[in-house]
This record gives C-alpha cells, structure tokens and sequence, in this order.
C-alpha cells in the first residue's frame, strides 16, 4: 500500500546526484517537500524547479527543505542542477522503488498509448518524518507559493 498522509516516510530515501545516501533522519524538526517529476531537462520539469529554486529562500524561511526525486540517474541530476543552479538534492530512482512506495509510479495515457510513468506530486512531511499533505495537482510555474499556501 502507498504512503499516504499521516504515514511515516521510511528513513531512507535514495541517493542524490553526488550518490550521497538520503535519509528523513537528516532532516529531522525540519519540514520536507518532496517532490516526484518525470524527467529532467523537460519543459515542465523545469519550470517546476525552476520555481522551486526561486522561491527557495521563501520556503526554507517557511522551515521547509526541498528533495526532488525522478528516474534519472545521479549524472543527469548533477547536469540538471548545474544547468538551472537548483539549490537542491535530486534523488537517482532509477529503479522506481520510492515511486513505487509513495505510489506515484502508475499507469498513465497519452495519446491512446498506456505506459507506465512518474505521476507529478509533492508529497509534504513534517519534523518527525510524517506526511501532512499531499499536492496532486502541481502548478509547475509557480509550485513554491503552491506550497507555502498550504496549511502547515
């Protein structure tokens, strides 16, 4: 079954662009924004961080930390946060296996064609490592507010 509000997120997570091991245990009495995307260097994708990097200093105010995750590997990450200057860690699932335990990785459609792909939502955690809310509905240009907005 999917990690679903009020559950706690297992402790690690993945490894990120510098194939550094990611654990909630980091981050504990610090909210986390963790935020599933299908690909980077994409049109949405980036906008997507592209807003998270902009409001970052707002959402780190707000007592948030920012973790995106997607199937690429650590490479095309590193490549990603260099070219857009993201201040985040990027989490390599190239097995799905976060995905697939936050049950975000699902069938989806597009143009008659089923195939399997990264739903976009951003799943956020309180201090103690329980999810609080979750966003299914991402606005990619502006995801920061879309997330300060919400109640905390």
């Amino acid at each position: 079954m999917a990690i679903q509000v009020g559950d706690r997120v297992p402790d690690l997570l993945g490894t990120d662009q510098d194939d550094k091991e990611v654990r909630m245990s980091d981050y504990r009495g610090r909210c986390v924004a963790l935020y599933f995307y299908p690909k980077d260097n994409t049109s949405g994708c980036t906008a997507e961080a592209c807003s998270l990097r902009d409001g970052y200093a707002d959402l780190q105010a707000a007592g948030y930390e920012v973790i995106g995750v997607s199937r690429d590997s650590a490479r095309s990450h590193r490549g990603f946060i260099e070219k857009q200057s993201l201040p985040f860690r990027l989490i390599a699932d190239t097995d799905t296996t976060l995905q697939q335990q936050f049950g975000v990785w699902a069938e989806k459609k597009l143009y008659g064609r089923t195939y399997m792909g990264t739903l976009r939502q951003t799943f956020l955690i309180d201090g103690e490592g329980v999810v609080e809310r979750v966003i299914e509905r991402v606005n990619t240009k502006d995801h920061a507010r879309q997330i300060l907005s919400s109640d905390k």
